[in-house]
């Protein structure tokens, strides 16, 4: 999709699982622009259900008011937590469902930015060739990055790194983080929304390479995901991205 000179577009796949868990969705014909990544987790569907609320619910109520601000990317996250709670409720066979999300809105009258995230997906900003943002995940894993005992680059492979610290679904883990201002974005600059079966096979040199030398967000995510199937092992996670090409104002 091209909108305004911006391009965006997605992958999801299933890998080596049986359904996929990842929801992925974006909003922009109006001008203001919203872009959303879960990954679902829980037995009995509820990751997929999860998941699915959470996307659906930011892109449904972003669609009523889309005035990107700092006040309404932390409703929408808040609003799409409430709604797992209700659905854990409504559906007790799914009431240990639970999601990551990372949300993004666009101005694009006034070039800024306004994201927020939970959990282990990630977003990532590139300008000119650089990493320039990078989101912090809420693992046990980073807990023990935070503490010094050992490095983020160590977070592939580990079989503990999926250990999460807050989530949707949870009224005592729900401690979602955003930016303090608003984040000013130029023309060209990249954004990457991807679960962690994403990151997990593709590392920060691999994106900005691919990126390099892809003229569309959709060459770039094709280059991507083509690393993920080289380097993904059997059985491997569900894997999702979101891309973005910034057209600007």
């Amino acid at each position: 999709m091209i909108v305004s000179n911006t391009e965006i577009g997605f992958i999801s796949r299933v890998g080596g699982r049986e359904r996929n868990e990842d929801s992925c969705a974006f909003s922009g014909e109006n001008g203001p622009i919203c872009l959303v990544l879960s990954d679902g987790a829980g037995g009995h569907g509820g990751g997929d259900v999860a998941s699915k609320i959470a996307v659906d619910t930011i892109i449904d109520r972003f669609e009523v008011h889309p005035e990107p601000s700092m006040h309404l990317i932390r409703e929408l996250i808040t609003d799409a937590n409430n709604a797992i709670l209700l659905g854990q409720q409504n559906q007790p066979e799914i009431s240990d469902m639970r999601a990551t999300v990372v949300a993004c809105l666009v101005d694009s009258e006034r070039n800024q930015a306004f994201w927020g995230h939970i959990g282990d997906s990630r977003l990532y900003c590139f300008r000119d060739g650089m990493l320039v943002f990078q989101s912090r995940d809420h693992s046990l894993f980073q807990s023990m990055v935070d503490a010094g005992f050992t490095k983020p680059s160590a977070a592939r492979g580990r079989s503990d790194r999926s250990v999460l610290t807050g989530s949707l679904g949870s009224a005592e883990d729900f401690v979602p983080e955003f930016p303090s201002e608003p984040f000013g974005i130029f023309q060209g600059d990249a954004f990457l929304l991807c679960s962690d079966g994403f990151w997990e096979f593709v590392d920060e040199n691999d994106m900005l390479s691919t990126l390099g030398v892809s003229t569309t967000c959709f060459e770039w995510l094709a280059a991507m995901e083509a690393i993920v199937e080289k380097n993904k092992r059997p059985g491997n996670d569900n894997f999702s991205a979101l891309a973005m090409i910034y057209g600007g104002s």
